[in-house]
């Protein structure tokens, strides 16, 4: 995603945060992102968060792929509505995403 060139420009202490974040504040970061650049209308950005949303998704866990498999449809659908420039319906599904994982994961 970045060339080597690109790190010169990364926030020092964005790329720290990142760096110690634990699983769950990463999985927040990442549909922040995806959230942020819906906003802005930004598809390239957006869909590569998404991106990393489904290639964290675990198929091969039985308890896990049928929410896996729910979540990769969902995800499918926002990559297309945003292709179709409809990036209010791609924010709207994941920052209600988001919220819910927010409940789910809360300590």
């Amino acid at each position: 995603m970045y060339s080597a060139n690109s790190q010169n420009n990364l926030n020092p202490y964005l790329v720290k945060e990142i760096m110690e974040a634990n699983p769950k504040k990463l999985l927040f970061k990442v549909y922040d992102f995806a959230i942020l650049n819906c906003q802005k209308g930004n598809m390239i950005k957006a869909n590569e968060a998404v991106q990393v949303l489904i290639g964290a998704l675990k198929f091969d866990d039985p308890q896990a792929s049928q929410i896996s498999l729910g979540l990769m449809k969902i995800y499918q659908f926002c990559q297309d509505q945003m292709r179709k420039g409809n990036f209010e319906i791609a924010f709207k599904f994941l920052s209600e995403l988001r919220n819910e994982w927010q409940k789910v994961l809360k300590d």
